[in-house]
Parts: C-alpha cells; structure tokens; sequence
C-alpha cells in the first residue's frame, strides 16, 4: 500500500495537471469562439456566389470542366485534413478510420487513389503504414488564411485540370456545435451545379434573366467565379476543421478536469483513512504501554 507521503505527492501532481487542463479548456473555448464567428459569417456568402453561378450558368447554358463529370472516375485526389497536435478527444483517430474505410471500400475500384494531407496526425498515422503523400502541410490552426486555402485550391485545381485526376474529395470535421463534430466526405471537383442541389424552391428559382446583357461574356464570369467558389470551399473546410478541433480539445479538457477532480476527491479520501488509521494505530501503542507499566 501506498505511504501518507505518496499519496500526497499524487494528489499535488494531479492538482497541477487539473490546472494546465483548465488553462488549456479556456484557451480553446477563446480560439473556437473565433473560428465559430468566421463559419457563421463565411455561409451565407458561400451559398450566394454558388447560387449567382448556377443561375447564369443555367439561364446561359454555360459549361466549364470544373463543373463537368467525368463518365468513369478511375483516379481520385483524396484531401485529408486533421490536426497538428493532440489531446482533442477522437477528433483525429476518426478521421483515419474514416479515411481507412474510403481506402478499402473503394481501392479495387479505382486505379489510383493518392492523398494531399493537411495535418500532421493524419500523415504520421498513414505513413507508418506506407501512404506516401503528394504534398503535406502542417500548422493549419496558427497559419490559416484565404491565401493559404487559395495556394492549396489552385494547385489541386491545375491538377484536375490537366487530367490527372477524375474527382477531387475531401475529409474533415464538419462542425456542429461545440460538443459535435461530424466526418464527412464531400466532393470538391467536379463541382455540382445543378439547381436540384439546392435546399429550397426560392433557392432553385433562377434569378437572372435569358434577356440579360452581361458583361464580360458569361463564360469568363463563370469560370472566375468558379475559381473563386473552390478557393471558398477550400477555406470553408479548413474553417471547419480548426473549429472543430478547438471544440474537441475544449471538451476533452473538460472532461480531463472533472476526472481530475474524481480523482483528487478519491485520493484525499484515502489519504484520510489512512492518517486516521496510524493515528489510531499510534494511540493504541501509546494506551497498551502506558498499561503494560503499571
């Protein structure tokens, strides 16, 4: 059994832990409530440029290969975002066994699947396996900009473009609130414009004339728009991810505090019981000599 002086070594141990995972709770609860208010002011602009692309591609007839799908999908770019650091919960070991099940479900259907990661846990995790990636970046949390989306969008966009690549996909934490994060595969390229992907009828409803006289042609609107709309889905993911991570580690720091607590409450009940018990101990001695000189 453990002495006093064990248990008391613990239980200053655990006290200072509970302290660093509050202060860690704290400082992702700030960081989320950031990343919260840049997705819930990037949505409504997200879904107004695709809903503007789509009407004048379908009033115009407009075509652009990034909106044409392929007839068979032989070769696909798989974009895996994680995190860089740990200690948020199964925020990173979902998304691997996400991206395992992807692997085997679809590896004897495709010719080729290769894998752009963004994190450092999801990289580690697959190249222990023999994955080799075709780029990897990391410290997505501190160094997320439209820029950094944008260099990131352009380069799998000049991919697909020159034909290396069917269809582009992507794997994150879509947010939902800050105790739910949700993995979801969602298709970056070829990008669905069709009206029936829209949510309600007002939304399906064009908006622009046949009459109307645009200016550049429609063509060129469209395919700087549609630059444009990737580069926005690009950040809109990574946006996502990092909120979602802060929100994990929030949680998980709550968690690991509360147990830290259990645990404390545990071991200074213990500690008691066993000082009592030599107190006890020590009268009893004290009584039994003290009757052994008489």
């Amino acid at each position: 059994m453990a002495s006093l002086k064990d248990i008391r070594a613990r239980i200053e141990s655990t006290k200072n832990t509970q302290q660093i995972t509050k202060a860690m709770k704290l400082v992702s609860a700030a960081k989320l409530r950031k990343a919260q208010n840049n997705i819930v002011n990037m949505r409504p602009y997200a879904l107004t440029l695709r809903k503007v692309i789509a009407d004048i591609a379908v009033t115009n007839k407009v075509t652009h290969p990034l909106m044409e799908t392929k007839a068979q999908v032989k070769n696909v770019l798989l974009v895996v975002i994680s995190s860089d650091r740990g200690l948020c919960g199964a925020f990173n070991s979902n998304i691997n066994k996400f991206t395992e099940n992807y692997i085997n479900e679809n590896k004897s259907k495709l010719e080729k699947i290769d894998f752009l990661f963004v994190g450092r846990k999801a990289h580690d995790y697959f190249a222990k396996r023999g994955i080799k990636a075709v780029d990897y970046i990391t410290k997505l949390d501190k160094d997320i900009s439209y820029e950094l989306a944008s260099k990131v969008a352009n380069r799998v966009m000049n991919d697909y473009l020159e034909g290396s690549y069917d269809e582009v996909r992507i794997i994150h934490n879509e947010f939902k609130s800050a105790i739910s994060q949700s993995v979801v595969c969602e298709t970056l390229l070829p990008i669905n414009m069709e009206l029936s992907a829209f949510n309600t009828e007002a939304e399906q409803t064009a908006a622009f004339s046949v009459d109307m006289i645009f200016e550049p042609a429609p063509e060129k609107i469209v395919a700087q728009l549609l630059e444009k709309h990737f580069d926005l889905q690009v950040y809109r993911t990574m946006s996502e991810s990092v909120a979602g991570e802060h929100g994990a580690r929030m949680s998980a720091m709550e968690n690991a505090t509360n147990n830290a607590r259990d645990m404390i409450n545990k071991l200074t009940l213990t500690y008691n019981k066993l000082r009592q018990e030599k107190i006890t101990t020590e009268l009893t001695e004290i009584v039994s000599g003290a009757e052994a000189l008489k």
